[in-house]
């Protein structure tokens, strides 16, 4: 029983051929001709309409997400210590200024005691110098011991700067300086905050673990901002950077679009280079190291319309696509500027909300012809 309905779908189809190419015999070089609703839904006729002039996509790329040098960020000891705990779990993502660990470190103790002995002398330098001022105004004592007061009071705000600077350079926050600085409270433990937003990528060290300085102590990345390295034949290289006025490159099967940046100097033995864009959209559905494919649309194509492979027709040394028109189709030539994969960007007299054959293109042209659809 299937295999007679698929013989009566085969002989409707043929004689749906025959009819539509019979239509056209007397005239074979007509750019119209007519071909009903049922004749197409016979022939399996799809269309698709125009809509604007559009780079096309094409071929899909390789590409490899990766993070550029300011996004990556080692946090290391600022001092020796020991590791007494860690506030952060890996993949975590953490705002700026965070706590990530704390550290306690006899260093760090050494280092406010130093403050706190540069902030008192500094305070008594100042008082000595004041009076000494006071006492010289009066007349009292000599100029020469007011200057010796001055002196004194300023090589001790320079060492009270000094300690200051050591230990932020530490690590410490404005506040644990200032409260060590006025009020001489001290910290037993120094708690390393994170300089910027980001997401933890690597611990390198463990609780109770003894670490010297500079030592790294775990990794963040920015994936706020990420770059996509592109490989691109090498004689596409000049039309890709060019692309930044035609439109975006694509992610295939992702939300997320980049634009171009550079071009690397140097051709591989694949013939490729590296084309490098900007995530601009889309970038938390991506992740650094991850390969993906993506579309790169190339300058050139910018000017015609983009169709699918399968709606060009040839016939002798031209192209041409097939127009719905009241009656039929209309055969109308065009030029093939450029392809890729399974895309190609024609010119021609074309116009917006046309609708083109983008199917059975062969037995529109022997219809077109009255040919049997072999040439």
């Amino acid at each position: 029983m299937s295999s007679l309905l698929a013989r009566r779908v085969a002989f409707g189809c043929a004689y749906s051929f025959f009819f539509v190419a019979a239509a056209v015999a007397a005239t074979p070089n007509a750019a119209e001709f007519a071909v009903s609703a049922a004749q197409m839904q016979a022939l399996g006729i799809t269309l698709a309409p125009l809509e604007k002039p559009a780079a096309i996509h094409g071929m899909a790329y390789p590409a490899r997400v990766v993070v550029p040098p300011s996004g990556n960020q080692v946090v290391s000891a600022p001092i020796a210590g020991r590791v007494e705990e860690i506030l952060v779990d890996e993949q975590q993502a953490i705002k700026a200024g965070q706590p990530l660990l704390r550290l306690s470190s006899p260093e760090y103790g050494d280092l406010q005691l130093k403050l706190l002995e540069a902030a008192t002398k500094a305070r008594l330098t100042g008082q000595t110098a004041a009076r000494e001022r006071q006492l010289f105004s009066e007349g009292i004592i000599p100029e020469r011991r007011v200057q010796e007061a001055n002196a004194a009071n300023q090589e001790a705000a320079a060492r009270l700067r000094f300690a200051e600077a050591s230990l932020r350079l530490a690590g410490a926050d404005p506040a644990a300086v200032r409260k060590a600085s006025e009020a001489g409270t001290l910290q037993d433990g120094l708690v390393i905050r994170a300089r910027g937003a980001g997401t933890v990528v690597g611990l390198d060290v463990k609780a109770g673990q003894r670490v010297q300085g500079s030592d790294a102590l775990l990794r963040l990345v920015n994936t706020q901002q990420l770059w996509l390295d592109i490989q691109i034949p090498s004689d596409r290289q000049q039309q890709a950077l060019s692309s930044k006025a035609t439109g975006s490159i694509k992610v295939v099967g992702r939300e997320a679009s980049a634009t171009p940046m550079s071009v690397g100097a140097v051709v591989t033995d694949n013939q490729t280079v590296t084309l490098r864009a900007r995530v601009a959209g889309g970038g938390e559905l991506l992740r650094p190291g991850e390969v993906v494919q993506v579309q790169v649309p190339f300058a050139e194509n910018a000017a015609g319309w983009a169709l699918p492979l399968p709606a060009i027709a040839r016939q002798d040394d031209q192209a041409y696509v097939f127009v719905r028109t009241e009656k039929g189709f209309t055969a109308q030539p065009v030029t093939v500027v450029s392809s890729a994969g399974q895309s190609v960007q024609v010119t021609g007299n074309l116009r917006a909300g046309q609708q083109v054959a983008t199917t059975s293109v062969i037995a529109l042209k022997a219809a077109w012809l009255g040919k049997s659809g072999s040439n």
